[in-house]
């Protein structure tokens, strides 16, 4: 069983370095502008995120700069923050930073990768002698799909380096919500 999870990770890792090689190709493929151009083509925005239900909740808030390169591709990073709560089970707090690449094929279809390197403090409610309070540092490689409508993208994006033991959410899918300004 080990060895199958160190080649799962070694072939998520690969997945996450051939995706960061692919942006930052193309980031270095455009041209290079004067110091004005530069900020017309910078945006700020980020996302937000929620996931609750059966007595979880979770609560996101990712602001991100971007610059587009194109009309159909953008770099950027951006900060995490979340908060995470299981009633009677544990609460926790998420922070970290993230690179993303955005691609969009048409004008209302955003695909999206995003590598966050998150720091994770998990405190656990005492009566559960069985998990201890922890606090590591996770990474997580989203590929998304979303619809974009004016300074809004909404989606869905998989977490493909998901880890049932050590991320906080409950499953790889997860809904977000993006605003570009």
């Amino acid at each position: 069983m080990t060895k199958f999870r160190n080649t799962l990770r070694l072939k998520r890792y690969l997945t996450l370095v051939a995706m960061l090689c692919f942006t930052y190709s193309i980031s270095s493929q455009s041209s290079i502008d004067s110091p004005s151009n530069f900020w017309q083509n910078v945006q700020f925005g980020g996302g937000v995120g929620l996931n609750f239900g059966n007595g979880f909740f979770s609560g996101a808030l990712a602001p991100n700069a971007i610059y587009r390169i194109s009309p159909y591709v953008a770099t950027g990073v951006g900060l995490n923050f979340q908060y995470s709560l299981q009633r009677d089970l544990f609460k926790s707090t998420v922070v970290g930073g993230s690179v993303l690449g955005l691609f969009n094929p048409a004008r209302e279809i955003q695909l999206s990768t995003e590598f966050e390197q998150l720091y994770v403090n998990r405190d656990f409610d005492e009566q559960f002698v069985t998990n201890v309070d922890d606090s590591y540092w996770y990474p997580a490689l989203f590929i998304g799909v979303g619809y974009t409508s004016g300074s809004m993208t909404f989606g869905i994006r998989y977490d493909v380096l998901y880890d049932d033991e050590k991320s906080i959410q409950p499953e790889a899918w997860m809904p977000f919500v993006r605003f570009w300004f």
